[in-house]
């Protein structure tokens, strides 16, 4: 088969690999029929996770169709289609039990390491993966959920939510303040909406992503880079601040708006991937009773919103900006690797 593989910092190729095979009974083997790239994909391929080794088929998500199953598989046939969580559980260990699977503890990549496609084993960015504890780790799409909607729940959608709105303790009646309105950013936005945020503002420093977090639910939209946008956000709440504030970039500048952002009693969320230190004026923090929360999503939310996409209540494939076949993968890394300039969110790569 064909796979985009890492073969090193700055380096990857669309190429010929093996097939994959059956390890264990718990195994399938699936066709990917549509997958996609992650910002996550561009921090590997700078050397930034260093646990990704040379030869690793990258990709975390994707929606395909089951074409073998190993013995111990009962719920699961061949012909499926599924959904590939970005998340592979167990089912067994303490921490999917205690359902925190992005912590996994099986063996399978490495104990307490959840995200293991394209991390620790080969991913999705190929014609087939293996997905190893596949009863725990695949949701069977339903009739008329298209792939497109499906690709974005196997991560973004439930990052969003559970990492933003969820632990970010969003309640009826809340202001809420999201910072960064890239696909997870946006994720957020649009679930922020179920708990019945008030008001849910988009702040970033690109306009168009402003516009766009419009027809995600934002209610207002604020640049971070024009002259007083601080005392427009905070003339937005009742001038003590915002109820939740959610970080969705992952730099010290946009993690310091968020907790200068915050009211007392608030929650600061953070959803960004942070690769370097942040400041954090404790000095100051310590009398506000707030929050401070951290995340890996572990994707337990899928099945409710993908219940809330196939109603209609969610509109995910509204997350797909551009579209490719699986042999113009080069392409695809190319153009998002440009978003601020291709305007880029999600690609639909497909078979």
């Amino acid at each position: 088969m064909k796979a985009l593989v890492y073969h090193g910092p700055g380096k990857k190729a669309w190429e010929e690999v093996p097939d994959p095979k059956i390890v264990n009974g718990t195994d399938v083997i699936v066709q990917v029929d549509t997958t996609t790239i992650c910002g996550t994909d561009l921090h590997i391929l700078k050397g930034d996770v260093p646990a990704v080794t040379e030869g690793r088929i990258l990709g975390h998500e994707g929606v395909g169709t089951i074409v073998e199953v190993g013995s111990a598989v009962s719920r699961l046939k061949v012909g499926d289609r599924v959904i590939i969580s970005c998340i592979s559980s167990c089912g067994s260990c303490a921490y999917c039990q205690q359902r925190l699977p992005s912590h996994c503890l099986a063996d399978e990549g490495a104990p307490g390491v959840g995200w293991i496609f394209g991390h620790l084993i080969d991913g999705t960015q190929a014609e087939y993966v293996r997905v190893p504890f596949a009863e725990n780790s695949l949701h069977k799409l339903p009739e008329g959920v298209s792939d497109e909607a499906g690709i974005v729940l196997s991560d973004i959608l439930p990052t969003g939510f559970e990492i933003g709105v969820r632990n970010g303790r969003v309640e009826p009646g809340d202001v809420v303040a999201v910072i960064g309105a890239g696909p997870v950013g946006l994720s957020a936005i649009m679930t922020s909406n179920l708990y019945g945020a008030s008001r849910v503002i988009a702040i970033d420093l690109d306009d168009n992503r402003l516009e766009l977090a419009k027809e995600f639910g934002a209610t207002d939209a604020v640049n971070n880079g024009t002259e007083g946008w601080r005392d427009t956000v905070m003339g937005m709440t009742d001038g003590l601040g915002v109820d939740t504030a959610m970080e969705a970039v992952g730099v010290p500048a946009t993690f310091a708006a968020a907790v200068d952002l915050i009211r007392p009693g608030g929650t600061v969320a953070n959803l960004g991937v942070h690769g370097t230190s942040v400041d954090l004026p404790i000095q100051d923090l310590w009398i506000k009773d707030i929050a401070i929360t951290t995340g890996l999503v572990s994707a337990t939310t899928t099945p409710m919103l993908l219940k809330l996409v196939a109603q209609g209540k969610l509109h995910a494939e509204k997350f797909i900006t551009h579209r490719f076949t699986l042999d113009q993968f080069m392409d695809a890394y190319d153009t998002f690797s440009r978003a601020a300039e291709t305007k880029a969110m999600k690609l639909a790569i497909s078979r």
